[in-house]
Protein backbone atom coordinates (compact mmCIF):
# COMPACT_ATOMS: atom_id res chain seq x y z
CA UNK A 1 0.00 0.00 0.00
CA UNK A 2 2.84 2.15 -0.79
CA UNK A 3 3.15 4.66 -3.69
CA UNK A 4 5.45 7.66 -5.06
CA UNK A 5 4.17 10.77 -3.35
CA UNK A 6 3.40 13.23 -6.04
CA UNK A 7 5.19 16.81 -5.74
CA UNK A 8 2.60 19.25 -4.06
CA UNK A 9 1.18 21.25 -6.88
CA UNK A 10 1.24 24.29 -4.83
CA UNK A 11 -0.05 28.02 -5.51
CA UNK A 12 3.64 29.34 -6.00
CA UNK A 13 4.05 26.67 -8.32
CA UNK A 14 0.96 27.29 -10.38
CA UNK A 15 2.19 30.95 -10.05
CA UNK A 16 5.39 30.41 -11.56
CA UNK A 17 3.89 28.05 -14.44
CA UNK A 18 1.55 30.71 -15.03
CA UNK A 19 4.05 33.65 -15.17
CA UNK A 20 6.27 31.76 -17.33
CA UNK A 21 4.02 30.59 -20.06
CA UNK A 22 2.58 34.20 -20.39
CA UNK A 23 6.06 35.73 -20.30
CA UNK A 24 6.91 32.63 -22.80
CA UNK A 25 3.66 33.92 -25.15
CA UNK A 26 4.68 37.61 -24.93
CA UNK A 27 8.45 36.72 -25.34
CA UNK A 28 7.52 34.62 -28.82
CA UNK A 29 5.13 37.83 -29.90
CA UNK A 30 7.34 40.59 -29.70
CA UNK A 31 10.03 38.41 -31.50
CA UNK A 32 7.62 37.86 -34.45
CA UNK A 33 6.82 41.57 -34.29
CA UNK A 34 10.44 42.53 -33.97
CA UNK A 35 11.52 40.11 -37.20
CA UNK A 36 8.53 41.57 -39.28
CA UNK A 37 9.57 45.39 -38.51
CA UNK A 38 12.88 44.04 -39.51
CA UNK A 39 12.00 42.43 -42.56
CA UNK A 40 9.90 45.60 -43.59
CA UNK A 41 13.05 47.73 -42.87
CA UNK A 42 15.54 45.98 -44.64
CA UNK A 43 12.54 45.70 -47.51
CA UNK A 44 12.49 49.69 -47.00
CA UNK A 45 16.43 50.32 -47.12
CA UNK A 46 16.67 48.06 -49.87
CA UNK A 47 14.49 50.11 -52.16
CA UNK A 48 16.05 53.08 -51.17
CA UNK A 49 19.34 52.20 -52.10
CA UNK A 50 17.97 50.85 -55.41
CA UNK A 51 16.27 54.33 -56.03
CA UNK A 52 19.29 56.53 -54.95
CA UNK A 53 21.53 54.64 -57.27
CA UNK A 54 19.51 54.60 -60.24
CA UNK A 55 18.28 58.08 -60.07
CA UNK A 56 22.53 59.05 -60.15
CA UNK A 57 23.08 56.95 -63.24
CA UNK A 58 19.56 58.56 -64.95
CA UNK A 59 20.92 61.92 -63.97
CA UNK A 60 24.21 61.11 -65.80
CA UNK A 61 22.72 60.08 -68.85
CA UNK A 62 20.45 62.58 -69.76
CA UNK A 63 22.22 65.47 -68.39
CA UNK A 64 26.03 64.57 -69.13
CA UNK A 65 27.65 65.80 -71.86
CA UNK A 66 28.10 63.01 -74.34
CA UNK A 67 25.25 60.92 -72.23
CA UNK A 68 28.08 57.90 -70.75
CA UNK A 69 27.86 58.35 -67.13
CA UNK A 70 31.27 58.44 -65.60
CA UNK A 71 32.54 55.42 -63.84
CA UNK A 72 32.37 56.28 -60.36
CA UNK A 73 28.28 56.31 -60.64
CA UNK A 74 28.39 52.99 -62.76
CA UNK A 75 28.83 50.50 -59.17
CA UNK A 76 28.95 46.89 -59.57
CA UNK A 77 25.29 45.53 -60.57
CA UNK A 78 24.87 48.71 -62.70
CA UNK A 79 24.11 48.51 -66.66
CA UNK A 80 22.64 51.33 -68.73
CA UNK A 81 20.83 49.53 -71.94
CA UNK A 82 19.76 51.84 -75.23
CA UNK A 83 17.44 50.22 -77.38
CA UNK A 84 18.07 47.14 -75.80
CA UNK A 85 21.75 47.24 -76.03
CA UNK A 86 24.24 46.98 -73.41
CA UNK A 87 25.97 50.70 -73.47
CA UNK A 88 27.43 51.18 -70.30
CA UNK A 89 28.20 48.90 -66.90
CA UNK A 90 28.42 45.26 -66.64
CA UNK A 91 25.49 42.72 -65.45
CA UNK A 92 26.56 40.32 -63.05
CA UNK A 93 26.78 36.69 -64.67
CA UNK A 94 23.72 35.27 -62.32
CA UNK A 95 21.46 38.49 -63.23
CA UNK A 96 22.07 38.71 -66.79
CA UNK A 97 18.90 36.95 -68.34
CA UNK A 98 16.98 39.02 -66.02
CA UNK A 99 18.95 42.29 -66.82
CA UNK A 100 18.67 41.26 -70.44
CA UNK A 101 14.71 40.52 -69.76
CA UNK A 102 14.38 44.39 -67.45
CA UNK A 103 16.61 46.20 -70.31
CA UNK A 104 13.49 47.25 -72.83
CA UNK A 105 10.67 48.16 -69.88
CA UNK A 106 9.06 51.49 -70.28
CA UNK A 107 7.97 51.81 -66.69
CA UNK A 108 9.51 51.79 -63.65
CA UNK A 109 9.26 47.75 -62.69
CA UNK A 110 11.25 45.77 -59.77
CA UNK A 111 12.00 42.00 -59.49
CA UNK A 112 14.14 39.28 -57.40
CA UNK A 113 16.60 36.46 -58.18
CA UNK A 114 15.76 34.42 -55.08
CA UNK A 115 16.21 35.67 -51.78
CA UNK A 116 19.85 37.23 -52.75
CA UNK A 117 19.31 40.14 -55.08
CA UNK A 118 16.31 42.61 -55.90
CA UNK A 119 16.87 44.56 -58.78
CA UNK A 120 15.07 47.34 -59.96
CA UNK A 121 14.86 49.02 -63.72
CA UNK A 122 14.12 52.74 -64.63
CA UNK A 123 13.87 54.27 -68.04
CA UNK A 124 15.58 56.92 -69.24
CA UNK A 125 16.47 58.31 -73.06
CA UNK A 126 19.19 59.80 -74.55
CA UNK A 127 17.47 62.30 -77.70
CA UNK A 128 15.22 59.72 -79.16
CA UNK A 129 17.04 56.93 -78.66
CA UNK A 130 14.50 54.79 -75.43
CA UNK A 131 16.52 52.92 -72.79
CA UNK A 132 16.83 51.78 -69.37
CA UNK A 133 18.57 51.54 -66.47
CA UNK A 134 18.97 48.54 -64.13
CA UNK A 135 20.17 48.09 -61.04
CA UNK A 136 21.31 45.66 -58.65
CA UNK A 137 21.71 45.08 -54.92
CA UNK A 138 22.68 42.01 -52.73
CA UNK A 139 20.89 41.03 -49.96
CA UNK A 140 23.09 38.86 -47.94
CA UNK A 141 24.49 42.20 -45.96
CA UNK A 142 21.10 42.87 -45.16
CA UNK A 143 20.37 38.97 -44.50
CA UNK A 144 22.84 38.98 -41.63
CA UNK A 145 21.76 41.55 -39.94
CA UNK A 146 18.27 40.38 -40.18
CA UNK A 147 19.50 37.38 -38.54
CA UNK A 148 21.83 39.34 -36.07
CA UNK A 149 18.37 40.91 -34.78
CA UNK A 150 16.47 37.91 -34.87
CA UNK A 151 19.22 36.54 -32.51
CA UNK A 152 19.57 39.37 -30.09
CA UNK A 153 15.24 39.90 -29.76
CA UNK A 154 15.54 36.20 -29.24
CA UNK A 155 18.11 36.31 -26.56
CA UNK A 156 16.27 39.32 -25.01
CA UNK A 157 13.01 37.24 -25.24
CA UNK A 158 14.67 34.12 -23.26
CA UNK A 159 16.36 36.91 -20.71
CA UNK A 160 13.10 38.09 -19.84
CA UNK A 161 11.20 34.98 -19.41
CA UNK A 162 13.38 33.69 -16.81
CA UNK A 163 13.42 36.99 -15.13
CA UNK A 164 9.90 36.98 -15.09
CA UNK A 165 9.76 33.63 -13.61
CA UNK A 166 12.61 34.55 -11.15
CA UNK A 167 10.52 37.58 -9.94
CA UNK A 168 7.44 35.68 -9.84
CA UNK A 169 9.54 32.56 -7.48
CA UNK A 170 10.92 35.28 -5.16
CA UNK A 171 7.96 37.44 -4.57
CA UNK A 172 5.17 34.22 -4.20
CA UNK A 173 7.76 32.73 -1.87
CA UNK A 174 8.18 36.17 0.29
CA UNK A 175 4.17 36.59 -0.20
CA UNK A 176 3.39 33.18 0.83
CA UNK A 177 6.10 32.50 3.19
CA UNK A 178 4.11 33.85 6.20
CA UNK A 179 0.87 31.52 5.01
CA UNK A 180 3.08 28.35 4.70
CA UNK A 181 4.19 29.41 8.69
CA UNK A 182 0.51 29.84 9.98
CA UNK A 183 -0.05 26.92 8.39
CA UNK A 184 2.85 24.74 10.13
CA UNK A 185 2.60 26.41 13.27
CA UNK A 186 -1.15 25.85 13.40
CA UNK A 187 -0.86 22.26 12.67
CA UNK A 188 1.36 22.06 15.45
CA UNK A 189 -0.34 23.74 17.35
CA UNK A 190 -3.58 21.45 16.78
CA UNK A 191 -1.32 18.57 17.87
CA UNK A 192 0.68 19.56 21.00
CA UNK A 193 -0.53 23.13 22.31
CA UNK A 194 -4.22 23.44 22.11
CA UNK A 195 -3.67 26.95 24.07
CA UNK A 196 -1.54 28.98 21.03
CA UNK A 197 -3.67 31.28 19.04
CA UNK A 198 -1.95 34.02 16.35
CA UNK A 199 -4.26 36.90 18.05
CA UNK A 200 -3.01 38.82 15.30
CA UNK A 201 -5.99 41.05 15.69
CA UNK A 202 -9.05 42.40 13.75
CA UNK A 203 -9.27 41.05 9.86
CA UNK A 204 -7.93 44.20 8.35
CA UNK A 205 -6.05 42.47 5.94
CA UNK A 206 -5.50 38.83 4.38
CA UNK A 207 -3.12 37.53 6.72
CA UNK A 208 -5.05 38.90 9.81
CA UNK A 209 -8.18 37.36 8.40
CA UNK A 210 -6.17 33.88 7.60
CA UNK A 211 -4.73 34.15 11.06
CA UNK A 212 -8.84 35.04 12.28
CA UNK A 213 -9.78 32.00 10.40
CA UNK A 214 -7.08 29.79 11.70
CA UNK A 215 -7.56 30.47 15.18
CA UNK A 216 -10.91 29.60 15.13
CA UNK A 217 -10.34 26.08 13.47
CA UNK A 218 -7.85 25.89 16.49
CA UNK A 219 -10.94 26.99 19.01
CA UNK A 220 -13.01 24.19 17.43
CA UNK A 221 -10.01 21.72 17.14
CA UNK A 222 -9.06 22.02 21.07
CA UNK A 223 -12.80 21.67 22.27
CA UNK A 224 -13.38 18.57 20.30
CA UNK A 225 -9.87 16.97 21.53
CA UNK A 226 -10.67 18.18 25.01
CA UNK A 227 -14.54 16.36 25.16
CA UNK A 228 -13.06 13.27 23.66
CA UNK A 229 -10.38 13.70 26.25
CA UNK A 230 -12.77 13.77 28.82
CA UNK A 231 -14.76 11.04 27.57
CA UNK A 232 -11.47 8.71 27.77
CA UNK A 233 -10.60 10.12 31.33
CA UNK A 234 -14.28 8.64 32.34
CA UNK A 235 -14.22 5.38 30.39
CA UNK A 236 -10.97 4.79 32.11
CA UNK A 237 -12.32 5.88 35.70
CA UNK A 238 -15.68 3.45 35.08
CA UNK A 239 -13.54 0.46 34.08
CA UNK A 240 -10.75 0.90 37.01
CA UNK A 241 -13.18 0.35 39.78
CA UNK A 242 -14.37 -3.05 38.35
CA UNK A 243 -10.61 -4.01 36.99
CA UNK A 244 -9.51 -3.69 40.54
CA UNK A 245 -12.06 -5.59 41.79
CA UNK A 246 -11.65 -8.67 39.33
CA UNK A 247 -7.44 -8.35 39.93
CA UNK A 248 -8.05 -8.52 43.41
CA UNK A 249 -10.33 -11.52 43.01
CA UNK A 250 -7.82 -13.02 40.80
CA UNK A 251 -4.94 -12.97 43.11
CA UNK A 252 -6.91 -14.16 45.99
CA UNK A 253 -7.50 -17.69 43.95
CA UNK A 254 -4.75 -17.52 42.86
CA UNK A 255 -2.91 -17.69 46.65
CA UNK A 256 -4.94 -20.96 47.61
CA UNK A 257 -3.31 -24.09 47.60
CA UNK A 258 -5.82 -26.28 46.32
CA UNK A 259 -5.84 -25.20 42.60
CA UNK A 260 -4.71 -27.76 40.14
CA UNK A 261 -1.94 -26.79 37.38
CA UNK A 262 -4.21 -25.88 34.98
CA UNK A 263 -6.48 -23.93 36.77
CA UNK A 264 -3.36 -21.68 38.60
CA UNK A 265 -2.40 -20.99 34.53
CA UNK A 266 -5.40 -19.89 33.77
CA UNK A 267 -5.34 -17.09 36.55
CA UNK A 268 -2.42 -16.30 35.82
CA UNK A 269 -3.13 -15.52 32.03
CA UNK A 270 -6.01 -13.67 33.70
CA UNK A 271 -3.97 -11.69 36.28
CA UNK A 272 -1.87 -10.49 32.96
CA UNK A 273 -4.52 -9.40 31.01
CA UNK A 274 -5.64 -7.26 34.17
CA UNK A 275 -2.15 -5.81 34.93
CA UNK A 276 -2.34 -4.99 30.62
CA UNK A 277 -5.63 -3.65 30.88
CA UNK A 278 -4.62 -1.42 34.09
CA UNK A 279 -1.14 -0.16 32.10
CA UNK A 280 -3.61 0.65 29.88
CA UNK A 281 -5.95 2.89 31.59
CA UNK A 282 -2.69 4.45 33.49
CA UNK A 283 -1.79 6.07 30.13
CA UNK A 284 -5.08 6.75 29.01
CA UNK A 285 -5.85 9.24 32.34
CA UNK A 286 -2.47 10.21 31.95
CA UNK A 287 -3.13 11.35 27.96
CA UNK A 288 -6.64 12.98 29.00
CA UNK A 289 -4.88 14.98 31.93
CA UNK A 290 -2.00 16.19 29.48
CA UNK A 291 0.98 14.47 31.74
CA UNK A 292 1.82 12.23 28.87
CA UNK A 293 4.54 14.73 27.62
CA UNK A 294 4.96 16.47 30.97
CA UNK A 295 6.21 12.70 32.43
CA UNK A 296 9.92 12.33 32.72
CA UNK A 297 12.46 9.47 31.57
CA UNK A 298 14.39 7.97 29.21
CA UNK A 299 13.49 5.27 26.91
CA UNK A 300 16.52 3.27 25.41
CA UNK A 301 17.02 0.55 22.91
CA UNK A 302 16.51 -2.27 25.87
CA UNK A 303 13.33 -1.17 26.80
CA UNK A 304 11.91 -0.80 23.29
CA UNK A 305 13.53 -4.02 22.73
CA UNK A 306 11.26 -5.48 25.67
CA UNK A 307 7.93 -3.71 24.55
CA UNK A 308 8.56 -5.11 20.79
CA UNK A 309 9.36 -8.70 22.36
CA UNK A 310 5.94 -8.61 24.91
CA UNK A 311 3.73 -7.24 22.17
CA UNK A 312 4.06 -9.87 19.68
CA UNK A 313 2.13 -12.42 19.07
CA UNK A 314 3.57 -14.41 16.42
CA UNK A 315 5.90 -14.86 13.37
CA UNK A 316 9.96 -13.59 13.52
CA UNK A 317 10.71 -10.07 15.44
CA UNK A 318 14.17 -8.22 13.86
CA UNK A 319 15.73 -5.60 15.92
CA UNK A 320 17.42 -3.02 14.43
CA UNK A 321 18.27 -0.65 17.28
CA UNK A 322 21.64 1.51 17.57
CA UNK A 323 23.08 1.32 21.36
CA UNK A 324 23.12 5.42 21.56
CA UNK A 325 19.33 5.41 21.27
CA UNK A 326 17.05 7.91 23.67
CA UNK A 327 13.87 8.85 23.89
CA UNK A 328 12.42 11.29 25.87
CA UNK A 329 9.25 9.24 26.59
CA UNK A 330 8.41 7.08 29.40
CA UNK A 331 9.29 3.43 28.53
CA UNK A 332 5.41 2.64 29.29
CA UNK A 333 3.92 4.91 27.10
CA UNK A 334 6.38 3.74 24.44
CA UNK A 335 5.23 0.49 25.16
CA UNK A 336 2.04 1.30 24.37
CA UNK A 337 2.32 3.23 21.53
CA UNK A 338 4.56 0.48 19.48
CA UNK A 339 1.99 -2.20 21.17
CA UNK A 340 -0.95 -2.35 18.21
CA UNK A 341 1.79 -1.86 15.60
CA UNK A 342 4.04 -4.57 16.59
CA UNK A 343 1.01 -7.06 17.43
CA UNK A 344 -0.91 -6.25 14.35
CA UNK A 345 2.02 -6.71 12.25
CA UNK A 346 3.50 -10.01 13.83
CA UNK A 347 -0.14 -11.63 13.73
CA UNK A 348 -0.54 -10.59 9.57
CA UNK A 349 3.27 -11.36 8.60
CA UNK A 350 5.77 -13.82 8.99
CA UNK A 351 8.65 -11.23 9.86
CA UNK A 352 7.80 -7.88 11.95
CA UNK A 353 11.04 -5.33 11.82
CA UNK A 354 12.07 -2.31 14.13
CA UNK A 355 14.66 0.03 13.36
CA UNK A 356 15.13 3.41 14.38
CA UNK A 357 16.49 6.72 12.60
CA UNK A 358 17.07 9.98 13.80
CA UNK A 359 17.38 13.95 12.53
CA UNK A 360 18.26 16.16 14.99
CA UNK A 361 14.72 17.14 16.17
CA UNK A 362 13.53 13.24 16.85
CA UNK A 363 13.44 9.87 16.55
CA UNK A 364 11.52 7.46 13.92
CA UNK A 365 10.95 4.64 14.90
CA UNK A 366 9.50 2.32 11.83
CA UNK A 367 7.60 -0.98 12.72
CA UNK A 368 7.84 -2.37 9.10
CA UNK A 369 6.08 -6.11 8.50
CA UNK A 370 6.09 -8.36 4.79
CA UNK A 371 2.65 -9.04 5.30
CA UNK A 372 -0.39 -8.33 3.30
CA UNK A 373 -0.10 -4.29 3.74
CA UNK A 374 -3.24 -2.12 4.45
CA UNK A 375 -6.40 -2.10 2.15
CA UNK A 376 -6.94 0.72 -0.21
CA UNK A 377 -10.52 1.82 1.20
CA UNK A 378 -8.24 1.74 4.98
CA UNK A 379 -5.47 3.85 4.38
CA UNK A 380 -7.35 7.40 4.18
CA UNK A 381 -9.04 6.27 7.47
CA UNK A 382 -6.40 3.77 9.06
CA UNK A 383 -6.52 6.07 12.34
CA UNK A 384 -10.09 6.64 13.22
CA UNK A 385 -11.64 5.06 15.78
CA UNK A 386 -13.01 1.65 15.26
CA UNK A 387 -11.55 1.28 11.60
CA UNK A 388 -10.06 -2.46 11.40
CA UNK A 389 -9.35 -5.01 9.22
CA UNK A 390 -11.46 -7.89 11.14
CA UNK A 391 -8.89 -8.60 13.11
CA UNK A 392 -9.97 -6.27 16.40
CA UNK A 393 -11.74 -3.11 17.68
CA UNK A 394 -9.93 -0.89 15.74
CA UNK A 395 -9.20 0.98 18.88
CA UNK A 396 -5.24 0.12 18.90
CA UNK A 397 -4.17 2.27 15.84
CA UNK A 398 -6.22 5.47 17.35
CA UNK A 399 -5.19 5.57 20.80
CA UNK A 400 -1.05 4.69 19.58
CA UNK A 401 -0.90 7.85 17.54
CA UNK A 402 -2.94 10.13 20.08
CA UNK A 403 -0.51 9.11 22.50
CA UNK A 404 2.34 9.62 20.38
CA UNK A 405 1.03 12.95 19.84
CA UNK A 406 0.09 13.63 23.74
CA UNK A 407 4.43 13.12 23.91
CA UNK A 408 5.28 15.69 21.48
CA UNK A 409 5.48 12.97 18.33
CA UNK A 410 3.33 11.23 15.84
CA UNK A 411 2.37 8.51 13.81
CA UNK A 412 1.94 7.79 10.47
CA UNK A 413 1.90 5.00 7.48
CA UNK A 414 4.72 5.65 5.19
CA UNK A 415 3.12 5.29 1.35
CA UNK A 416 6.70 6.28 0.10
CA UNK A 417 8.47 2.46 -0.24
CA UNK A 418 7.50 -0.09 -2.33
CA UNK A 419 7.00 -3.60 -2.04
CA UNK A 420 4.88 -5.73 -0.13
CA UNK A 421 3.65 -4.92 4.11
CA UNK A 422 3.67 -1.58 5.49
CA UNK A 423 5.56 0.48 7.77
CA UNK A 424 4.85 2.52 9.97
CA UNK A 425 6.92 5.45 11.39
CA UNK A 426 6.49 6.72 15.19
CA UNK A 427 7.73 10.22 15.88
CA UNK A 428 8.78 10.34 19.50
CA UNK A 429 11.49 13.06 21.44
CA UNK A 430 14.90 11.92 21.38
CA UNK A 431 18.32 11.29 19.98
CA UNK A 432 20.87 8.35 18.99
CA UNK A 433 24.34 9.33 20.47
CA UNK A 434 26.52 9.90 17.81
CA UNK A 435 24.18 9.66 15.38
CA UNK A 436 22.05 12.29 15.26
Amino acid sequence: MTGTRAEPWTVRRRLVQVTFLVSAAVAVVLVAVTNSIIDRTTRSVVGRVLDDRAAAVVEAVETGPDGSPPAAVLGPGTAVYLDGRLVAGSAPPLLRESFDRLSRTDGRRTASVGEEYRILAVPVARGDVPGAVVVAESLRPYERDERTGLVVAGSAGVVMVLLASLVAATISRRALRPVRQMAAAARAWSEHDLDRRFDLGPPSDELRALGQVLDELLDDVAAAIRAEQRLSAEMAHELRSPLTTVRATVELLSSRADLDDELRHDLAVIEKACASMSGTITVLLDEARGRAREARGLTGADDIAGAVEAAATGGRVVLDLPDGLELRVPAELVARILGPLVENGSRLATTVTVTARADGHGVDLLVSDDGPGVAADLVDRLFEPGVTDGGGAGLGLALARRLARGAGGGLRLDRTGGGRGATFVVRLPGRISGGG
